[in-house]
């Protein structure tokens, strides 16, 4: 097991995770077997970064010509001390996967237009 890293949330609360190592900068603040690092920036904070990434890759497929109906991002997050949250480097750590899917349309469209002046046989 790795070093555990105690982030806090904008809202106070805590946040323990799993880091590889203790890191310069960070305060020890539990001794022992489970020692525990606090981290010098908020959880909110940390993930900053990652909130951007998730943005800009929205805009790119979004606003591109595929047009998708929808647009699905897992990104594997590592979290560090030094330098918050970062995309995981290797498939074991985590990954950026990106669904785009679409609906099928309609059939297509109808063979003759109706006529906007014309009424309804009754």
């Amino acid at each position: 097991m790795g070093a555990l890293m105690e982030f806090k949330t904008d809202d106070g609360a805590q946040v323990v995770v799993e880091v590889e190592r203790h890191a310069s900068g960070a305060k020890l603040v539990r001794r022992g077997d489970n020692s525990v690092s606090e981290a010098a920036r908020t959880f909110d904070s940390a993930l900053e970064g990652i909130r951007a990434a998730a943005e800009s890759a929205l805009h790119v497929f979004r606003d591109g010509r595929l047009k998708p109906d929808a647009v699905e991002l897992e990104f594997g997050v590592k979290l560090t001390a030094e330098a918050g949250a970062v995309i995981a480097k290797t498939a074991v750590e985590g990954h950026l996967l990106v669904k785009l899917s679409w609906s099928p349309g309609p059939a297509g469209p109808p063979t003759t237009a109706p006529d906007p002046g014309a009424t309804a046989a009754q």
